[in-house]
């Protein structure tokens, strides 16, 4: 039975939040600067597959990383063809006034029920009050009503706009990414207000992901990251939580393995049963995976 049918192995854990690219179908605009050589040649599921299987991940959720339908076309295709992979987060023109036509158009595909989100890179909007506008409040809407959860890729200067828009779309599933990107080691406020303001609605739920790339790439210590953590794990609670490497991102400062390590020392004084919702449950839950 494939990951897409049982969720990857009902026992396992999953990684809510990775990448994949080929860059000879497309170049990653993002990708900008010296700094990224280490990431800036091809990765495949294939190659995630024995670091997860290492980790005790048996399920997968693969998320867009350009801004165009083709690539979740090819993300669904990905999901349905190999059994790492138990869902899609993939991207739509939420500004559109076909955003409703768009989105059904992907889940009549015969791989359409690997999409599981969608997500925008709200962070790289000039406009912090994105999120508010409204032909961007219509498409949320449309991805509430096709039974999709919407993945926040934000940083502190949109955090007001989320909870804004948390408020007035109760109806759908909201997804923090990367815990919205702190400057982890600089002064957590406004970060940790504006986190809290947004885990007070009860259709968020946060990611541990992206934390490491946010500290010093070369010396980043896991206690680095605990006062950031600590207030994801207090606000969300741990049925709110789930853990995402944002492998091969990660590896500019960090091994797949050294991610996991670092998020079960992270955790290491949940319960069992907290434990596994944020290393298996939630993303489960959440993702409908």
């Amino acid at each position: 039975m494939s990951a897409g049918v049982d969720g990857g192995g009902s026992g396992g854990r999953v990684d809510a939040h990775h990448h994949v690219w080929d860059l000879s179908v497309r170049e990653q605009a993002w990708m900008v600067g010296a700094e990224l050589d280490p990431i800036r040649r091809d990765f495949s599921v294939e190659d995630l597959a024995p670091l997860a299987a290492a980790a005790g991940v048996t399920a997968t959720v693969v998320v867009q990383t350009v801004s165009l339908l083709e690539e979740t076309h090819e993300f669904l295709e990905v999901a349905a063809s190999n059994e790492l992979v138990a869902g899609v987060v993939g991207w739509v023109d939420l500004t559109s006034a076909e955003v409703a036509d768009a989105l059904s158009g992907l889940k009549e595909r015969p791989d359409g029920s690997w999409l599981k989100g969608i997500r925008h890179q709200v962070h790289d909007e000039a406009d912090p009050r994105w999120l508010c506008r409204d032909d961007v409040r219509a498409g949320l809407k449309a991805v509430a009503e096709a039974g999709l959860v919407y993945d926040l890729l934000t940083k502190t200067p949109h955090l007001p706009a989320a909870v804004e828009t948390a408020a007035a779309l109760p109806e759908l599933t909201f997804v923090v990414d990367h815990i919205s990107k702190p400057v982890i080691g600089a002064d957590p406020e406004p970060w940790a207000t504006e986190l809290r303001s947004l885990a007070a609605h009860p259709n968020v739920s946060c990611k541990l992901s992206g934390m490491v790339t946010e500290a010093s790439w070369p010396d980043w210590k896991v206690s680095d990251l605990k006062p950031y953590v600590d207030v994801v794990l207090d606000e969300f609670g741990p049925d709110r939580v789930m853990f995402g490497s944002d492998w091969p991102v990660c590896l500019l400062a960090a091994s797949y393995p050294e991610v996991v390590q670092a998020a079960e020392t992270l955790t290491a004084a949940l319960t069992p049963a907290e434990q596994n919702a944020i290393f298996t449950t939630t993303a489960r839950r959440i993702y409908n995976l």
